[in-house]
């Protein structure tokens, strides 16, 4: 399948494993910025190092905030996030509060997710922010409804998942957010993450309607790319 960008453009490599070291942290950077990968995801406190390896590479220092279970207080959401806009992080993904989604509190939803957008919009010129739905833990109809909410906060991209849940990204849930965001009229990115490890699977998040791929796989996939 002919691919509208290099493959490494559309993939976040990805360490964020507890009990990496700082060592395996900085060959991911390093990995990252070798390959020309679209940024590399890795947690707050190795975000000003990476920063530093990646300056002028083009390769964007991404991190996380309230995750992997997103029911931190909005005001700690926020606050977490600055602090890695402040240590060089470039791009955020975040985990939509799951409670008051399953719960059907929208509101609540809208309000958190609204004032994190809000919050750094003004922080750092053209941040990029994802929020992470979860997806083996929803229905479909609270996949689109959280896509929905993502979507009218303001950020960038609905991620189907953290790939500490119960299960990783799958091709119906890529096509399904894809469609919902088109319905809606919103220029939203889908990250597919979770369970990405060969060129198949990658290729078929794309075709599905993925425009970033969140994988610790990024490397080897692009070994096997013709």
């Amino acid at each position: 399948m002919p691919l509208p960008r290099p493959l490494p453009a559309y993939i976040d490599h990805t360490l964020l494993r507890p009990e990496a070291t700082t060592a395996q942290v900085r060959q991911t950077v390093e990995e990252a910025a070798l390959h020309g990968f679209a940024a590399v995801v890795i947690p707050p406190v190795h975000v000003a190092m990476a920063a530093g390896i990646l300056r002028g590479t083009g390769v964007h220092v991404g991190t996380v905030a309230a995750f992997p279970l997103g029911y931190a207080p909005p005001a700690v959401r926020r606050e977490e996030s600055r602090r890695a806009v402040a240590a060089g992080a470039e791009e955020i993904d975040t985990v939509i509060n799951l409670s008051w989604l399953k719960g059907g509190e929208d509101g609540l939803v809208a309000d958190d997710l609204g004032a994190w957008v809000e919050a750094l919009r003004g922080v750092r010129e053209g941040l990029v922010l994802k929020v992470i739905l979860e997806t083996a833990l929803l229905t479909a109809e609270e996949k689109v409804r959280g896509a929905g909410l993502v979507a009218a906060s303001g950020a960038d991209f609905v991620k189907t998942s953290t790939g500490f849940g119960s299960g990783g990204a799958t091709v119906e849930d890529v096509a399904l957010l894809a469609r919902a965001l088109a319905a809606g009229g919103r220029k939203v990115g889908v990250k597919a993450s979770g369970g990405i490890r060969d060129l198949a699977a990658a290729l078929a998040m794309i075709e599905a309607g993925a425009t970033r791929l969140g994988t610790s796989s990024g490397v080897a996939i692009l070994r096997s790319a013709p």
